[in-house]
């Protein structure tokens, strides 16, 4: 590991051999800030720190934040992400998402089953961690938080609570009652309470072209290809492999049964998938069916099944992650068993061409 120059320019303490002092406290500070961000950059990447009470929420140095609910964590969320750990950087502070459990829309409309979810909560605290974030902020959402004028929301959480010393936001974030906050807000309260913000532009974020929206509209029609590129990474499932009636061992295609899965997550469009899987044995390739087993079932419930390549014995009630790399067709009714065999044959010869450079 290199040791911060004392007589270069990289930590900023003496320009060109020179011994002179700094001539103000800004450029004082821009030294100090300077040191802080090469010691960020010499420690590495640290282990993401998860937090769930506002009030126990000390001893993080000069807080970096950005607030949403980031579901699914794509390529959009990455953007801010960047900004974030940049700023961070520059700063020589930490990196902090505030966000929120359950989804703000759960609470408020709790009568409207058709929001599904991109994560579970383990999910993006896996991604995010991954994306460098330093603080994880987790607080629950309520009806009487959603009622907090902007201001106050602001000034008692934001400040008060959090101690922000720099807030990174995308560009027309709103927020508090009604949706009431805006840019002008933040900039007017940051002025008198000392904090910065920084709002990343539209053309930052508008080249993306993403949003949870589109990516679930993408999963839901079964187009696990656009999905994954919104996302920047393959779409997860995750839960426990369960029996089930054990159909596929007797055409010898054994499946993994998933359930447990969590019940706000989003289950892609019905068909057979090309995937890779991590249980406790490994990382295995695999096909997938998602469905209602017409060929076997008349009114059968919807399932995910998967048969991992190379498997051998049975890995009933362990933990499973499967990820959706492309659909290779409809879920079909065959004529029998015999037929529906013979296709699943077919089936992984594509899945394995699919999986090539996976």
């Amino acid at each position: 590991m290199d040791e911060p120059s004392v007589r270069g320019q990289s930590a900023g303490f003496i320009n060109n051999g020179s011994t002179s002092r700094p001539r103000t406290l800004r450029a004082l500070l821009r030294q100090c800030r300077a040191l802080l961000a090469w010691v960020h950059r010499a420690v590495g990447p640290r282990e993401m720190k998860i937090h769930t009470d506002i009030t126990a929420f000390h001893g993080v140095q000069r807080p970096v934040l950005t607030t949403g609910t980031f579901d699914g964590v794509h390529l959009g969320h990455q953007v801010i992400l960047d900004r974030l750990r940049t700023v961070a950087r520059r700063e020589g502070g930490e990196s902090v998402l505030f966000t929120f459990h359950p989804h703000p829309r759960l609470v408020l409309f709790p009568n409207d089953n058709d929001l599904r979810l991109l994560n579970t909560p383990a999910e993006k605290q896996h991604l995010l961690e991954k994306a460098g974030l330093d603080h994880l902020l987790v607080v629950p959402f309520s009806r009487e938080f959603s009622r907090m004028l902007a201001a106050d929301y602001v000034r008692n959480v934001l400040v008060g609570g959090i101690g922000v010393h720099a807030l990174v936001i995308g560009y027309d974030h709103r927020f508090g009652r009604n949706r009431e906050g805006d840019i002008d807000l933040l900039r007017r309260i940051a002025a008198d309470s000392g904090f910065l913000v920084e709002e990343i532009p539209a053309q930052e974020i508008d080249h993306v072209k993403v949003s949870s929206t589109k990516i679930r509209e993408a999963l839901m029609a079964g187009d696990a290809a656009r999905a994954n590129a919104l996302l920047g990474y393959p779409y997860m499932l995750s839960g426990v492999v369960v029996k089930g009636r054990q159909l596929g061992r007797t055409i010898g295609w054994p499946t993994a049964n998933v359930g447990a899965i969590d019940p706000n997550k989003l289950i892609p469009g019905n068909g057979v998938y090309a995937i890779t899987a991590t249980t406790g044995r490994g990382q295995f390739k695999g096909m997938m069916n998602i469905g209602v087993r017409p060929t076997v079932e008349q009114h059968g419930e919807r399932t995910v099944e998967a048969h991992l390549f190379g498997l051998e014995g049975e890995i009933y009630g362990e933990a499973i992650t499967v990820r959706l790399h492309h659909r290779l067709r409809d879920e079909l009714r065959f004529d029998g068993m015999e037929a529906m065999k013979d296709r699943i044959a077919l089936d992984k010869v594509d899945a394995l061409r699919a999986l090539e450079k996976v």
